[in-house]
């Protein structure tokens, strides 16, 4: 299989590593638009096991032509793309005929087109196959399938640095030079009811043994869970984003001060988002260093009816910055996921047609050879059952 990844920043070199170190792998190829990002990410990479087998290549993927050709010299492409180039890469991987599996997901105003030009042509795209969205929604399926009926689902997710600085206690462990921050509001279901919520609301604290207390708050329950027939009829539903406490209250803040629009405003002449300002701005205080370590914490609790008892589903990760590869918890659990699905897809035992989510085909078998190679990179997933009271 020759396996191509589109990105080679925090993530790209990541996804590589899987490829170069599978049997079924033949070759890999790193592309980047930028010269100096591929020569960051080879230096990354001097040294490990199976650098043979990797070519770093420059590609531009507005160039059309040399961008589809690239595409079509390999099995299956993983894009660690940010979210404005995310349809560009998608568009060339139907015009080349060749599966794609994107980390992330692209801008909702693209998802209608997107979802249309990839059945139309018959190509095989999934969206959000890193650790949220992606784990979280695969292992949600999971536990909600294990149950007869299910009442409420609760996701917590988030990647946090080891040790918090000020000014936010976070550092930028995904999406290049952008804080992960939204004004938008998210969603949850209440009382059986997909419903807005308000980003950053209801910070709830939660403790991770070995880490001591965080805090939880709404972002945004995927509301495409609610078309699987396992989740169906769900009474109460979060997808809640893990930081260390006091992050909800300071980005609130900045929410509330307009610093999270995407729309320009004039200073001054010069036309301006107030979001770009603020990534700029912070960007050297929220930068992840060398000597930086993060940590990525996962929480999913489900509830319903099993063998006719009241029962609770649970499971829970917990994983730290690798000292021995060098790489980040946050590039494991999310570059590393994606690769293993990709060369599930490569090897053709995951099939699809149009642009799906890696819940709708990551299922049976594949849920458990996915879970089974993330074990034996130390990507560890703990389950809990219990019967709850009725009273």
């Amino acid at each position: 299989m020759k396996f191509l990844v589109l990105g080679s920043g925090l993530m790209g070199p990541a996804a590589a590593y899987i490829g170069m170190q599978a049997d079924d792998v033949t070759a890999v190829t790193l592309a980047d638009r930028s010269p100096e990002q591929l020569a960051v990410a080879e230096k990354r990479l001097a040294g490990l096991p199976g650098l043979d087998k990797v070519t770093f290549t420059e590609i531009d993927l507005a160039d059309r032509l040399e961008a589809v050709a690239l595409m079509a010299q390999h099995d299956v492409v993983l894009a660690a793309l940010p979210p404005e180039i995310i349809p560009l890469g998608m568009r060339t991987a139907i015009a080349a005929r060749r599966p794609l599996v994107d980390l992330s997901t692209p801008p909702l105003t693209e998802l209608d087109a997107l979802e249309s030009e990839a059945a139309e042509a018959g190509a095989f795209l999934l969206r959000g196959c890193g650790v949220e969205p992606g784990l979280t929604e695969i292992w949600a399926r999971r536990l909600a399938e294990e149950l007869d009926s299910i009442d409420s689902l609760h996701i917590k997710c988030g990647g946090i640095p080891a040790a918090p600085t000020p000014p936010l206690g976070y550092k930028i462990v995904f999406g290049g030079r952008r804080l992960p921050l939204r004004d938008i509001d998210g969603h949850a279901v209440k009382e059986g009811e997909l419903v807005q919520v308000a980003r950053y609301s209801e910070a709830e604290p939660i403790t991770f043994e070995g880490v001591g207390e965080v805090e939880a708050w709404h972002e945004n329950f995927m509301p495409w869970l609610l078309e699987l027939d396992c989740l169906k009829g769900l009474g109460s539903g979060s997808q809640k984003t893990i930081r260390w406490p006091g992050y909800a209250a300071k980005v609130t803040l900045l929410k509330e001060m307009g610093l999270l629009s995407s729309e320009p405003i004039d200073i001054d002449g010069a036309s301006i988002a107030p979001k770009h300002f603020l990534d700029v701005l912070l960007y050297p205080k929220v930068r992840f260093d060398e000597t930086d370590r993060d940590i990525t914490l996962v929480r999913l609790d489900a509830e319903g009816r099993q063998n006719g008892s009241l029962t609770r589903l649970s499971v829970e990760m917990i994983d730290r910055f690798d000292e021995a590869l060098g790489f980040t918890s946050m590039a494991r659990t999310t570059a590393m996921t994606g690769a293993i699905i990709a060369r599930m897809v490569g090897r053709g035992e995951i099939r699809g047609s149009g642009l799906l989510t890696p819940e709708q085909v990551v299922t049976g078998p594949h849920f458990d050879r996915l879970l089974q190679e993330l074990a034996d990179i130390g990507v560890v997933f703990r389950r809990t059952r219990e019967e709850v009271s009725n009273e």
